[in-house]
């Protein structure tokens, strides 16, 4: 280790003997004009850091989009482009080194990068919930508890074995555990970022690595605790005392005095509002407050930070609050700095002379990796977990991130490694977690229990049977269109419904998803959850379960989930749950009266299309204008008549909306009139899915023959030009709902010369026209999928058609 300083722009801090120190000119602060006087960019300390922060964003930016076929997380990315500015490759020509690293400025970015991490570990805190540790079952403490044991466990043998051809401070006791006990860890922080970029938080395996995750974070901690106290104590027998003592001081008055303000900080603030800015600001301030103490007390100083957080409630509204204003500006900002400061401290030409030095610590962190894995595979085959998901848990819990490479330059510091072995770390950790990452997408296909071949949907569904429905909601103005479009539905004694309302959240302010049952008494655990999410949105339900008991029986549940993972939550409730039809809200709001522009749709389309393209059932979409909702004088809406249109253009989907119109022709309060468009001489008709319609259209007319309030036309058109006149025509006719089939089966010749029109696809061709303002019409409109059959194996491809489409889109790429 002797000659390290010849390595890289960075090494661990020293004392700097006096005959080393020499003095340079201090550059300006700001430029007078680059252009106009002449100025040179390099003598101008500000507009340095601005050219090196653009430096690593572009490289990172560059970098993110060269490996998003290879399905690499944000953090390989960013890694790697602080390697790329540093000694390991542009920083290597000297010249460059001192044109955008001159004198020692280098060591102003270690400073900054010090301070990314202790934001960076105090939202971290922020985001994680505690409480998770209680709500564990068995078998996720099981498998944090043998994930943490046996790799420390493992690879402390292995480096007691090769003890001797360590390094002096590398040999010591307190050493390897230290190293042991970090190549165990799983950290939160990292799981998290890379978990959500799979788009696995509300997976059954996504929250089962976050509870084991945490379980391994409150172990783990510990003992990186005693390796500090170890560290710090080394020829000072009276120290481990002083720094148990601050530990427990920390303990006392973190998460004691600091959470009982947090606490009252919550209780003044009026319930909906966000905390006033005053606090957040005092809170931001106190992160560098303890960050201080803590390294005053001789701790790591990202542990300050980290307590912080971890005493501050997750979730509305403090811990969304900071995560808000914060988490952006930390991340896209702040962090840069942090990754630049690893690539200024990484020189893999470092290694070249150190190999056989290196050979030892390396077989040491791959025993901790390979043990790490398998002591997890073999736990979760223990407990019945199948294969696919062991592997999939296994290879998540192996995932290194930003923790790690904190602890490295914590080493560092300590003296115990140098840059080679700093290097070497930092490229194993990447080289774990970038091909930990490709193989999770691979093997885990998060929708695959989705897929199922049995028929639930409304027009297999027998009458005079219960009828399950989910109708999911985001705010609280769609409720009042779902609840009525229910009771329009002709609920009956002998066809009762047994409504499943889901309330959709963001996930704003902690890192694990929440899914809620209202129903009965909560949980200890979960009377918080209950309070925070149940309101307003919830209590229309529960009104109609009380009024209409007999016909409408309602379960509300809540989940807390990011916008990419809702669907999850959706598709999961509506198989467990065995529900027939999922109903979503389509909200839309005009352009200010701009006439021939279509609606502006909400935050809603994204979860439509994910739902549309994974429900294990049959799914309808409620594009609700206002005027569809239930009069607020009972007695008023048992007299109040509606008129409904149902437009049928064959196919499954059409079909679909054929049996939901069927329905609500049973309420004698409904008139419906059915609208059949043929092409002219058969052209472009499908013959199965001709036959299949002409069965079902005979029926229903048989049906409602000889009943004058339900009406049957046939439309004979040539093109799609022809559909939309016949369409404007009914128009002039006051109805109350359109009700249409997506796309599924439809005759292109009816639609021919309109798919270039549409411009929200969610809704089919023809949904998308009805409801926007270039019909003029006021009614609302329900757009009708029928369940798509999917087969496991068929759609996943099995584990080789994975491996197939993950190359093609590299290929693709």
């Amino acid at each position: 280790m002797s000659n390290e300083k010849e390595y890289g722009l960075l090494g661990p801090f020293k004392t700097i003997p006096k005959e080393a120190i020499y003095c340079s000119r201090i550059h300006e602060k700001h430029p007078f004009g680059i252009f106009i006087y002449g100025e040179n960019p390099q003598e101008l300390s500000f507009s340095l850091v601005l050219l090196e922060l653009s430096l690593v964003l572009v490289l990172t930016h560059i970098i993110r989009h060269l490996l998003k076929p290879l399905k690499q997380p944000r953090v390989i990315s960013e890694i790697l482009g602080g390697m790329i500015v540093g000694p390991s490759c542009l920083s290597r020509y000297k010249k460059f080194a001192n044109w955008i690293f001159p004198g020692q400025s280098a060591y102003i970015y270690r400073n900054i990068g010090t301070f990314a991490f202790m934001y960076f570990m105090f939202l971290s805190g922020v985001k994680m919930d505690l409480l998770m540790i209680k709500k564990a079952t068995k078998k996720q403490w099981y498998i944090g508890m043998v994930g943490m044991v046996v790799p420390t466990a493992a690879t402390a043998l292995v480096a007691v074995c090769v003890r001797n051809s360590l390094g002096p401070e590398m040999m010591k006791v307190s050493s390897i555990w230290g190293i042991s006990a970090s190549l165990a860890i799983t950290a939160f922080p990292v799981l998290h970022p890379i978990m959500r970029e799979l788009n696995l938080l509300s997976s059954d395996i996504g929250r089962m690595a976050l509870a084991t995750a945490v379980i391994g974070d409150v172990v783990g901690i510990n003992g990186l605790v005693a390796f500090e106290i170890a560290k710090q104590a080394e020829g000072r027998p009276l120290a481990p005392l002083g720094y148990a003592m601050s530990g427990l001081f920390f303990s006392i008055i973190i998460f004691g005095g600091v959470r009982l303000l947090m606490f009252w900080i919550i209780k003044i603030t009026p319930e909906g509002k966000p905390v006033e800015q005053v606090y957040v600001i005092s809170i931001l301030a106190g992160v560098l407050a303890v960050a201080f103490l803590t390294d005053m007390l001789g701790l790591a100083i990202v542990n300050g930070p980290w307590y912080l957080g971890l005493a501050i409630p997750d979730g509305p509204p403090l811990g969304s609050t900071l995560t808000h204003k914060c988490e952006s500006f930390v991340l896209e900002i702040l962090m840069p700095f942090a990754y630049l400061n690893i690539g200024l401290m990484t020189d893999v030409f470092a290694m070249r002379d150190d190999w056989s030095k290196l050979q030892p610590l390396f077989f040491v962190a791959l025993t901790g990796y390979l043990t790490k894995f398998v002591s997890t595979l073999l736990v979760t085959r223990f407990f019945d977990m199948s294969m696919r998901d062991g592997v999939t848990l296994s290879l998540i819990m192996s995932l290194r991130g930003q923790v790690e490479l904190l602890l490295f330059i914590h080493w560092l510091d300590f003296q115990m490694i140098g840059i080679p072995q700093f290097t070497m770390f930092v490229l194993l950790t990447t080289v774990m977690t970038g091909i930990a990452t490709p193989l999770i997408n691979i093997v885990y296909n998060p929708n695959r229990p989705y897929m199922i071949n049995k028929r639930r949907n409304i027009q297999h569904t027998p009458p005079n049977t219960e009828l399950n429905v989910l109708v999911c909601f985001l705010d609280e103005e769609s409720v009042p269109g779902m609840i009525h479009l229910l009771e329009v539905s002709n609920p009956t004694v002998h066809s009762p419904f047994l409504v499943y309302a889901l309330h959709l959240v963001e996930l704003v302010g902690r890192a694990a998803p929440m899914f809620i049952d209202h129903t009965g008494e909560p949980k200890e655990n979960d009377k918080k959850s209950q309070k925070d999410y149940s309101g307003a949105v919830h209590k229309s339900f529960q009104t109609v379960h009380e009024t209409r008991g007999d016909v409408i029986k309602v379960h509300s549940f809540t989940s807390v989930a990011p916008k990419r993972s809702m669907y999850q939550d959706v598709c999961e409730l509506a198989l467990n749950r065995k529900a027939s039809l999922i109903i979503l809200p389509y909200n839309m709001s005009p352009m200010r009266g701009l006439a021939g522009t279509d609606m502006i749709q909400n935050s809603v389309k994204s979860l439509n299309y994910t739902v549309l393209d994974h429900a294990p059932c049959s799914v309808a979409m409620l594009v609700d204008k206002g005027d569809f909702r239930a009069p607020t004088n009972l007695r008023m809406s048992v007299t109040l008549q509606y008129h409904f249109a149902m437009l049928f253009l064959g196919g499954a989907d059409a079909r679909e909306a054929l049996a939901c119109a069927d329905r609500m022709a049973g309420n004698p309060n409904v008139s419906l009139t059915v609208i059949r468009f043929l092409a002219y001489n058969g052209e472009g008709d499908n013959e199965m899915e001709k036959k299949l319609d002409d069965g079902l259209v005979t029926s229903f007319w048989v049906k409602y023959e000889g009943n004058e309030q339900v009406a049957y036309r046939e439309v004979v058109v040539r093109n799609g030009e022809e559909t939309v006149a016949a369409i404007r025509a009914m128009n002039s006719e006051d109805y109350d709902l359109w009700i249409v089939g997506r796309k599924l089966g439809v005759n292109p010749i009816l639609i021919e010369g309109l798919s270039s029109w549409s411009e929200n696809l969610e809704l089919g061709v023809i949904g998308d026209y009805v409801a926007s303002v270039d019909l003029g019409s006021t009614a609302s409109v329900l757009v009708v999928q029928q369940q798509v059959l999917r087969d496991k194996e068929t759609n996943s491809g099995g584990l080789r058609g994975r491996i197939s489409r993950y190359f093609s889109d590299i290929l693709c790429f």
